[in-house]
């Protein structure tokens, strides 16, 4: 957890279909625009069905937005993570 929680995947212990899942949402996060349709089968190659690769871009877009929102109106972190004793 600590380590996925410190963007340390190389440390994480994942199987291969969590680590394409986590490497597609970091692509749609740094640039949707560059998603394709091969990416997501390679997500079906490992077992993931449409509706969890759906949810996946709709989570990962709403905590972008939700970001995005924050920073605009200055909002600091709350510290979430340094409180959740499953990531120490």
């Amino acid at each position: 957890m600590q380590a996925i929680a410190e963007g340390k995947l190389d440390e994480a212990e994942l199987s291969a279909a969590e680590r394409a899942l986590l490497e597609y949402v970091t692509k749609v996060t740094e640039a949707a625009y560059r998603t394709t349709e091969e990416d997501v089968r390679t997500l079906r190659g490992h077992g993931w069905t449409e509706p969890q690769i759906a949810e996946a871009v709709y989570i990962t877009a709403m905590f972008a937005f939700f970001n995005r929102v924050a920073d605009a109106f200055g909002i600091s972190p709350q510290g979430y993570l340094e409180m959740n004793t499953m990531t120490k």
